[in-house]
């Protein structure tokens, strides 16, 4: 069964129409450039609200170690994401407390070569633009990973949608995907409707 998470939540009533839809991962930003930010003490709110079983992701870029811990304590996560340069041994040094994704943009296969050194618990997979770090709403070749041995599970993530998810799951086979501008309204404030169907598509291809 592909986990499915929903990404750049920053309100509860977002959170609650996620949470009701039984998904795997809930993300919540912490990059300040970014559209989608949140304050750690409202992710606390938000997370106070959401059953256990969900994991409670924090999106960072490039962040100090002691940052993220101290964030990651405010806003009760239990799931760090990191988006930006980090390396191997920073993302490593969290996992004897969370779990830990690292999410990697790629051009083509080139990009491919770095990613087995990182000893996280899985990989996430978007879309490579100079302007952006991530939030892109625009999907990669899927070509470029396709049979390619990955040494953790396989989160795919970049311009999804209702619409083609279905098809990404066919021929990508990820433990999990990641939607964000696929199921909003504007930046930040999701589509309850978008992301009901989101969960619907990703539940009938399985």
């Amino acid at each position: 069964m592909t986990k499915i998470k929903i990404c750049g939540i920053t309100n509860k009533v977002d959170a609650i129409n996620a949470s009701n839809l039984k998904i795997e991962m809930m993300g919540f930003v912490f990059y300040e450039k970014s559209k989608r930010y949140v304050e750690p003490l409202r992710v606390e709110d938000i997370v106070n609200e959401l059953p256990p079983a969900i994991w409670k992701v924090g999106v960072f870029v490039d962040e100090t170690k002691d940052r993220v811990l101290k964030i990651a304590e405010d806003a009760m996560l239990d799931t760090l994401q990191f988006h930006g340069g980090e390396m191997p041994e920073y993302c490593g040094s969290f996992r004897d407390r969370f779990r830990v994704i690292k999410a990697f943009r790629l051009k083509d296969k080139s990009d491919l070569k770095k990613i087995n050194d990182y000893d996280v618990d899985y990989y996430l997979f978007d879309t490579y633009k100079t302007d952006s770090i991530g939030g892109t709403g625009e999907t990669f070749d899927w070509k470029i990973i396709k049979d390619y041995e990955f040494l953790k599970p396989v989160i795919l993530s970049g311009g999804l949608t209702p619409k083609n998810v279905s098809r990404a799951i066919k021929e990508v086979s990820p433990y999990g995907v990641d939607v964000s501008t696929g199921v909003e309204k504007a930046p930040g404030r999701k589509d309850a409707t978008l992301m009901a169907k989101f969960v619907d598509e990703v539940r009938r291809v399985n």
